[in-house]
């Protein structure tokens, strides 16, 4: 959690911020700056980003700090992931985002309270810490990497649990992804409520 209450001087663990496209999921395509936050305990075995885990091996950055370096970019979307971001109060940082100008867009793996004002939630399940209801409810967007064919069966229990306006997307686990597109794509096929999330910044040769 942020160590003060007052937004001048509140830092949050960084462990990069970076100007790219979303490579994933309902916005893919579009340029955006991201922020990623330091901590996980979550333990995903297949994460691409195990380095974000210890939130001690980074450092705290002012909150206006994190904000003015999002300014230098012209998009104005700015996505919160980590790590898992919500194990920070992320208010007072949307807070100083929205004011100037920009959406903000959460990637999280629902196992900590939602904090912050958010335009968009991607809720990326995973077996390791299952997700608070209440981020089920409110995602706007479930995301669920397919590791095995079992993880079919856990991506329609959470398809069960989010709201009717919720998008549904399968995506490939990277380092499987040659073994499980085919497999995505029938199941899309047979089961049209989902849709195809590619990393395409990882085709493409992007952060």
């Amino acid at each position: 959690m942020t160590e003060t209450t007052d937004t001048a001087v509140q830092t949050l663990p960084v462990m990069e911020a970076f100007y790219t496209l979303q490579g994933e999921g309902f916005h893919q395509g579009k340029a955006a700056y991201f922020i990623r936050l330091a901590g996980c305990d979550v333990g995903c075995v297949w994460c691409d980003v195990k380095e974000s885990w210890d939130v001690s091996a980074h450092p705290r950055k002012p909150i206006p700090e994190i904000v003015s370096e999002a300014q230098h970019h012209p998009a104005r979307i700015a996505v919160i992931t980590g790590g898992e971001p919500l194990m920070h109060d992320c208010a007072p940082l949307t807070e100083q985002l929205k004011i100037r100008g920009f959406q903000t867009h959460v990637e999280t793996s629902g196992a900590y309270p939602l904090s912050g004002s958010w335009d968009w939630i991607c809720l990326s399940p995973k077996k390791f810490r299952a997700p608070r209801p209440e981020l089920l409810l409110k995602a706007h967007e479930l995301k669920v990497v397919i590791y095995h064919p079992s993880d079919f069966a856990w991506a329609e229990k959470h398809a069960a649990l989010v709201g009717p306006r919720c998008k549904l997307f399968l995506q490939p686990e990277w380092s499987r992804r040659e073994q499980i597109t085919p497999l995505i794509t029938q199941y899309i096929l047979e089961n049209p409520a989902w849709e195809f999330s590619l990393q395409l910044h990882k085709y493409i040769q992007v952060p």
